[in-house]
């Protein structure tokens, strides 16, 4: 009997191994839930021992009423488009990032759901349990320069056929935020901060390019030996990229050198360069000044004087920092 992961567990599952699993989408596919489960002691044999209890099990019987430490029961009676599920072998099958999304849009926070789109559409992976462990430093467990699970087209066409659903409402708020390409879960909270509304506690700036490749012009006689740079958050009209850089106290001859050529060579082209630590993400101040000089350059009126917004923006900041 088949077992299918859902929820955090599916998270979790993505955030361990990838999209090693997606390219057999198209043949591995189920369309509903199971009706029931098997016993306890084959759904702790099937399940990854990687996957953190309880585990998320997924079956659409409003009488399965069984319980247990080991798993969470959730009730699934609404559509489930094909391709909803990923069959990922020996019995088990993975609700797909796209339907993990949406699951999630019933668990979590709109803050937290639209960082959560980010890394789905991003190219790292936030660890296994996330924040489910307080207190310890997860950046250094986060994996970077994976593909991606999913993008933000595929969030919004799988979203759209949800329509009445459970969660439909908030997965939509949620994607009108939402950006493809994000490289660190720290350019994810750069994005947010600067460009969500006001009413989330951003600045309501314009979306930049994620991760935008630049290609430098070689027709001049001193071209330079790189052909091309890529910038963590570009505003193109304005020539303006944003480059986060977590330590740039730290950088030796070499790393300075080689950023103060890229600013000059995207100087060249008329890009302006500007370097954003965690320290200055970290501090509202710095961080607001930053906000101004990049409204100066993309042309937009801050207009965030409602005291409404500092508290917006003290529980933006105290969800995602």
């Amino acid at each position: 009997m088949e077992i299918v992961l859902s929820h955090k567990s599916a998270l979790e599952y993505w955030r361990l191994h990838g999209n090693s699993k997606i390219s057999d989408a198209a043949k591995l596919r189920r369309k509903t839930p199971p009706v029931s489960l098997p016993g306890v002691t084959e759904i702790c044999d099937k399940a990854p021992p990687s996957l953190s209890h309880p585990i998320s099990l997924l079956v659409c019987n409003q009488n399965t009423k069984r319980k247990s430490h080991l798993y969470k029961l959730h009730v699934y009676t609404g559509r489930t488009p094909d391709g909803c599920f990923i069959d990922i072998g020996d019995g088990i099958a993975v609700s797909a990032p796209y339907f993990c999304f949406f699951q999630m849009a019933n668990e979590l926070p709109l803050i937290k759901l639209i960082e959560l789109g980010f890394e789905l559409c991003g190219t790292y992976s936030r660890p296994v349990k996330d924040d489910y462990e307080p207190g310890v430093d997860s950046a250094d467990k986060t994996v970077y320069g994976r593909p991606q699970l999913t993008n933000v087209q595929t969030l919004k066409n799988f979203t759209a056929r949800m329509e009445n659903t459970r969660g439909y409402k908030t997965a939509v708020r949620a994607l009108h935020h939402i950006a493809d390409g994000s490289g660190s879960p720290m350019e994810t909270i750069l994005f947010m901060l600067l460009t969500l509304p006001y009413k989330l506690g951003g600045y309501g700036l314009p979306a930049p390019e994620l991760n935008k490749r630049i290609d430098l012009i070689t027709t001049y006689k001193n071209r330079p030996k790189k052909a091309h740079y890529v910038c963590d958050l570009f505003w193109e009209k304005a020539g303006l990229a944003i480059e986060y850089d977590s330590d740039f106290y730290h950088a030796g001859v070499d790393r300075i050198a080689r950023d103060a050529k890229k600013r000059f060579d995207l100087a060249a082209h008329g890009i302006t360069v500007i370097t954003v630590t965690t320290s200055q993400v970290r501090k509202t101040l710095e961080l607001e000044n930053l906000a101004n000089l990049i409204a100066d350059k993309v042309g937009k009126r801050l207009r965030y004087k409602n005291p409404q917004f500092r508290e917006n923006q003290r529980e933006l900041r105290g969800l995602i920092l």
